[in-house]
């Protein structure tokens, strides 16, 4: 291999002076940008990490869990469906909601708040209960919570499905743990924040073996839970009240300066 030749002390020098004048030129570019990202009032932008945790205290109820949900095309073979919601539990505290293993399994991301209410579809012969689970930590460690949840099987262990709501006086009066019959959970990359739902029979019935949706909602399948359409349903009413929470947290983050300013 031939030998590279050394440069001249001169080239060196200004090949030198070159560099710190574009480390200069490229600090101040990223200290203008930073500047131009923030709001005119001088505070940070809003960002969905930075409005997600605040949701689950400053929205609406009606807005995070409407009363009713249009599923169209969400049941088995593309049906329709249309689900009431029953209850709505007061926020509370991941170790006083979830199951040990899932709080344990959140607690590393710091789990804060778990928001719940529960629906049943228009013949009231299923039940579903829906959740939201803010936490507060960073983009980077949700990418590796969700990683850990889909290709980590977590999204799958029967250790982890989140719990039933029961409500009292209602069709979803006997919906205990013991009644899950399919669950699905999706964790966000964007928010910091894990939505879940979970189904089961009206009629109280137990579910010795239960199936997460993505298995119950496979063609072919004949266990009680895919016959009955509870992957179908856990995972319809998660979908939409993952797009409304999407829908509430864009709003947030655009604020309302820059609304009226359209």
């Amino acid at each position: 291999m031939r030998p590279v030749p050394e440069a001249p002390r001169t080239g060196r020098l200004t090949a030198a002076v070159a560099c710190l004048v574009l480390g200069v030129g490229l600090i101040g570019g990223a200290a203008v940008g930073a500047w131009l990202l923030r709001d005119p009032d001088g505070t940070p932008p809003r960002t969905a990490y930075t409005e997600a945790g605040t949701l689950w205290h400053s929205t609406p109820v009606d807005t995070l869990f409407p009363r009713t949900l249009a599923g169209d095309g969400a049941g088995p073979g593309g049906a329709d469906r249309v689900w009431t919601r029953v209850a709505v539990a007061p926020d509370a505290s991941c170790a006083a909601v979830l199951q040990p293993r899932l709080a344990a399994t959140l607690a590393p991301a710091d789990c804060r708040r778990v928001l719940r209410a529960t629906y049943t579809d228009a013949t009231s012969s299923s039940v579903t209960t829906v959740g939201m689970v803010f936490l507060g930590t960073a983009p980077a460690d949700m990418a590796a919570l969700r990683t850990r949840f889909t290709t980590g099987g977590l999204g799958g262990s029967p250790d982890l499905i989140p719990p039933a709501l029961a409500a009292p006086g209602t069709v979803a009066a006997r919906f205990g743990n013991a009644q899950r019959g399919s669950w699905h959970v999706n964790v966000l990359t964007e928010m910091p924040v894990v939505v879940y739902g979970v189904s089961g029979f009206a009629d109280g019935r137990a579910v010795p073996q239960p199936q997460p949706a993505a298995q119950a909602m496979a063609k072919g399948q004949t266990t009680a839970p895919a016959q009955a359409g509870l992957g179908h349903e856990a995972r319809g009413i998660a979908d939409r009240i993952e797009k409304g929470l999407r829908t509430t947290v864009a709003r947030a983050v655009e604020g309302p300066e820059r609304k009226g300013n359209r």
